[in-house]
């Protein structure tokens, strides 16, 4: 996969000019932006001219219905985010639990090697993370995958407990910034047939009727022995304790655990 690079500024100079340009929807609601310059620019631009700007991929070889794109976010160097190419409104839509569902999660994994290349360096599994926020959390109301570096006192709090990571969600011995997570193992270097909405959904009670009060965190994770695999983490909203279930909060927009 071709490798576009984008600075911030680049890409905040033309998401303002469509948006000053587009008018209408994207004017009037925010909340579709990242939806208006995936579909408004990025796809027509990879249909026409087989360039995905500004956008760094467009990927339809399935269809737009199971297509992609994979969007510099402006927050951070090496943050990137996979938009379907079909509306999907965030975790809450049925789409995501189809059993014809495009496995994105799978593919934002492969995606990480535009982190590695806004870092000039290859990061291991573990280093890398994908997070999906819940409805209350979220600033857009299109699907997408927030693709980054780990914090590092998150890194160092699941290695510590690995032992306790089994193929069922179980809480966590410990808060992760403060939040009762829910971890599972899932074996393997890919996901492949494991995707990780269809595995919260079958596997915490209740979370299939109320998907949108859920986020979703996938960060890599290797055994001492050397087997290879991800831990998929849940956290679901609780206003009343103030957590409003941001996954996202798990990364590092600064990347510091893939520095030298």
């Amino acid at each position: 996969m071709g490798l576009r690079k984008f600075s911030g500024g680049v890409l905040v100079a033309v998401c303002a000019a469509f948006l000053l340009l587009a008018g209408g929807q994207a004017q009037t609601n925010p909340r579709d932006a990242l939806w208006q310059i995936v579909i408004g620019m990025c796809v027509p631009n990879q249909m026409q001219n087989h360039d995905p700007r500004p956008c760094a991929e467009v990927n339809l070889q399935e269809g737009s219905a199971h297509g992609f794109a994979i969007l510099k976010d402006l927050r951070g160097e090496t943050q990137f985010l996979l938009v379907p190419t079909v509306r999907i409104s965030g975790i809450e839509n049925p789409a995501v639990l189809a059993p014809d569902a495009t496995n994105y999660f799978d593919r934002a994994w492969e995606a990480r090697s535009y982190v590695f290349g806004a870092l000039h360096r290859t990061l291991p599994p573990d280093d890398t993370s994908l997070a999906v926020n819940s409805a209350s959390s979220r600033s857009q109301d299109s699907l997408h995958i927030h693709i980054d570096c780990v914090r590092t006192d998150v890194y160092e709090d699941l290695h510590s407990g690995q032992e306790t990571f089994g193929e069922q969600w179980r809480p966590l011995q410990h808060p992760l910034l403060g939040h009762p997570y829910k971890a599972r193992w899932v074996a393997g270097e890919h996901l492949g047939g494991n995707n990780p909405f269809k595995l919260l959904a079958q596997g915490v009670p209740g979370a299939e009727q109320h998907m949108g009060d859920y986020t979703l965190v996938l960060i890599g994770l290797t055994r001492p022995d050397g087997t290879k695999g991800f831990i998929l983490l849940e956290d679901q909203v609780d206003k009343a304790a103030h957590d409003l279930a941001s996954g996202e909060e798990l990364q590092d927009h600064a990347c510091r655990i893939g520095r030298p």
